[in-house]
Parts: structure tokens; C-alpha cells; sequence
């Protein structure tokens, strides 16, 4: 049997994600309590949670959305909460009638209401479907947040609130997106349960 040797710099990369958690508790994690709030605001009041992105990005939408409709530790009832990205018809006939950019934008437009909170997730802050699902929501009137890496980018310009990682790779971003909002869960758990 051969002897693997791995190609990544293991201790890199560990030490990339622990500088960039590193540097969030140093900035404090206040600066994400105004979206604690705006999430507990948000359902106390009846209000949905709506969660977009791509890619990886998609796929936290999903995660995130089910800890809400289920729960995340603590036993408590459903909570509502839904992932744009999971409709397959939908995504599809928007991108082939109107196009990809479109995506998010018209599923916002059709079920988000003033009340609900639309969360935009884009590493990059340029993905044009999230920004555009963002502008949906503002020129609605609905509660938004775009949550990005180090540069908000357009996404930023677009969303009422912004909330940004001080990283410019992806993975982590998309770690420590999920970080934040397992805090976030855990902290609606308390206040739910």
C-alpha cells in the first residue's frame, strides 16, 4: 500500500479559518445581534423567514431554513422558514422564461410580504440573482440582509443590512455564514423553546 501524502497545507488552511473566527470575536459579535433581532422580530410578530443563494451558498439556505422548521437543539415548535433554492419547477421556468438573474427576484416578489425577513447569501457580493432578489425585497418594503465576504459588493448597495466576513475565500466565508447562523438558531431555540 502506498503512504498517502496530502497536498494541502493543512496547517494553512486551519490557520486561514481560525484567523478569520479570530478576527470576528475581536470586532465583537455584537455587530450580529441586530440580525438576532431582526430574526426574533420577525417571528414573534408572524412573520417568515426566506433564505436565499448559490451553490454552497444554496445549500446553506437550505440547512438554515429546516433548523428553523424544525429546530436546531432545543425541542420547540416549527417555525416558518423556506429556502428559495429548492424548487426545482420554479428555478427553471423563471431561468428559461425570464432568465437566471430572475431567479429570486420573482419568488420574492410572489411570497415574500412586509413582515418577513429575505436573507441574501453571496461570497462574493456580485451574484446577480441574489442582488436582484435583495432589490425585490427593499422595493417592497420587506426586512433584508445580504451576508457576504470581505467585499459586500453590489449585494451590499441592494440589502438594508450587511453583513460581512472578513475573508475573501469562499469556503470559509461559507463557514463562518453557517457559524453565525447556528448562533442564531441556537439563540431563537432559547427564545422559542
Amino acid at each position: 500500500m502506498t503512504e498517502f501524502t496530502p497536498n494541502i497545507d493543512w496547517d494553512d488552511a486551519v490557520k486561514r479559518r481560525v484567523d478569520t473566527f479570530s478576527q470576528i470575536l475581536s470586532d465583537g459579535v455584537g455587530r450580529y445581534v441586530s440580525a438576532i433581532e431582526s430574526v426574533v422580530s420577525t417571528l414573534e410578530s408572524g412573520g417568515k423567514l426566506i433564505f436565499f443563494g448559490n451553490g454552497g451558498s444554496a445549500a446553506e439556505a437550505q440547512h438554515i431554513a429546516a433548523e428553523f422548521v424544525g429546530h436546531f437543539v432545543a425541542s420547540r415548535g416549527p417555525l416558518p422558514a423556506l429556502a428559495l433554492t429548492t424548487d426545482a419547477s420554479a428555478l427553471t421556468a423563471i431561468g428559461n422564461d425570464y432568465s437566471f438573474d430572475e431567479i429570486y427576484a420573482r419568488q420574492v416578489k410572489a411570497l415574500a410580504q412586509p413582515g418577513d425577513y429575505v436573507v441574501g447569501f453571496t461570497t462574493s457580493g456580485s451574484s446577480k440573482n441574489v442582488i436582484r432578489g435583495l432589490e425585490e425585497a427593499s422595493s417592497g418594503g420587506i426586512a433584508n440582509a445580504a451576508f457576504v465576504g470581505r467585499n459586500p459588493g453590489l449585494a451590499g448597495s441592494a440589502a438594508n443590512e450587511v453583513f460581512t466576513v472578513p475573508s475573501d475565500e469562499t469556503a470559509v466565508i461559507q463557514e463562518v455564514h453557517l457559524a453565525i447562523w447556528h448562533m442564531i438558531c441556537a439563540e431563537v431555540d432559547t427564545r422559542f423553546a
